[in-house]
């Protein structure tokens, strides 16, 4: 079964078009070097950006759905979170429990906090939740343990699989982080962005 399926899709900062396919319960790794257009894909993929091709989530067209919509659908979390109030907890429409923080290795109080006040890595990790309260079925992840320490990144990648699971999402993930790459998955799911420019990922192939 086909949940994500890019078709010729390329956008500014791409080398070539890229075709390929996501499906229900699968991990991907895409790596490559910097400047090589994974975060452009993955822009592409989301909407976030203007670009060329066919992208679909379960058979309907992205250029279909409500922009708002599919975003919330297929989801880009970057390395550079964005924020817009004084609060924490201002930006969640729903507040994530205390076993779901705790996941992440942070506190409830973390939500009456200001803004200002979080490092780089806990803001990642809120930005994470903020996001996950809209049950994304696709995951576009850019680099977004990047600045967190070994014990906090096993955190977030145990709760990720469990996301998967229990939402038969797809996830797509960058990182260049060679060990990470290895714990997350096998060769066969580990996609360089240079192959991508060369083949179709999908039914037929896997790279």
């Amino acid at each position: 079964m086909t949940l994500l399926k890019a078709t010729a899709v390329k956008a500014a900062g791409m080398l070539e078009a890229v075709n390929m396919e996501l499906a229900p319960y699968q991990l991907v790794v895409l790596h490559g070097p910097s400047g090589s257009g994974k975060s452009v894909l993955m822009k592409a993929l989301a909407d976030l950006i203007p670009h060329e091709g066919v992208i679909s989530l379960h058979g309907e067209e992205q250029m279909t759905m409500c922009p708002e919509h599919w975003r919330r659908q297929v989801m880009y979390f970057s390395a550079e979170t964005a924020w817009w109030r004084d609060t924490v907890e201002a930006h969640f429409e729903q507040a994530p429990s205390s076993e779901l923080l705790a996941q992440v290795g942070l506190k409830s109080d973390y939500l009456q906090r200001t803004v200002n006040s979080l490092s780089s890595g806990e803001k990642q990790r809120l930005a994470l939740l903020r996001g996950l309260v809209y049950h994304p079925k696709v995951l576009l992840l850019d680099e977004i343990t990047a600045n967190l320490d070994q014990q906090t990144t096993l955190q977030v990648e145990q709760l990720l699989r469990d996301y998967l699971d229990q939402h038969q999402a797809a996830i797509l993930w960058v990182t260049h982080d060679e060990s990470q790459q290895k714990r997350l998955v096998d060769e066969t799911h580990c996609w360089s962005i240079e192959q991508l420019y060369q083949h179709s990922v999908g039914e037929e192939e896997r790279l």
